[in-house]
């Protein structure tokens, strides 16, 4: 694992002489992996954002939301998330595809509390594991790195109004974005991800 903080971290540590502080807070919240607590509040979120970084360097931050435990906790290292289908641009997944570094942010904007997550990630394929979650052509799979819990005294307390009616449930047939029956893209719309055979 490389070492958390960098030149440009202590640089600014050393400016504004908070050095000891970074270096308390390294010792006492950053781990490898999760434990129980954060597993259980993995497990109970709907919605994440994921960084990924392409192949310039630049940095991509995506929002992704499902029903509550959308993220499956395999064990205190490793977690799992469908990709559901999205606008065809692929631009998180072919990241992941090419680099696999990426960061996680959990956030309950109800009860303010935020968990990070930095890891390797992996396309997953297998039906077995695609099966979780209905109508998903691709899943991420994520070994950890390290995690931590930031303060939560910024984040603005709301109240969840309800769940997006487009996340795929067992109980309805899932409906597709409206944008995709607008004349500029109608012709160049594929299939679903999951009605893609998966390539051998």
């Amino acid at each position: 694992m490389t070492e958390f903080y960098q030149s440009g971290h202590r640089q600014l540590q050393e400016e504004f002489q908070s050095t000891a502080l970074a270096d308390r807070l390294e010792e006492i919240i950053v781990v490898p992996a999760l434990d129980a607590d954060a597993q259980t509040f993995i497990s109970q979120q709907d919605h994440f954002f994921l960084t990924t970084v392409d192949a310039d360097g630049f940095p991509t931050v995506s929002y992704k939301g499902g029903h509550t435990g959308f993220v499956h906790v395999q064990d205190e290292t490793t977690l799992l998330f469908p990709c559901f289908d999205g606008n065809g641009m692929w631009f998180s997944m072919g990241n992941i595809a090419d680099h696999g570094k990426i960061g996680m942010l959990f956030i309950n904007t109800i009860e303010p509390h935020r968990l990070r997550v930095h890891g390797t990630a992996r396309l997953v394929r297998d039906p077995e594991v695609l099966a979780r979650w209905k109508d998903v052509g691709l899943a991420v799979e994520v070994t950890l790195t390290r995690t931590w819990i930031n303060c939560p005294r910024y984040i603005h307390p709301m109240e969840k109004r309800g769940q997006s009616h487009h996340v795929p449930s067992e109980e309805r047939d899932t409906e597709p974005a409206e944008w995709k029956s607008l004349d500029l893209v109608a012709d160049v719309v594929p299939p679903q991800p999951h009605e893609v055979k998966a390539p051998s």
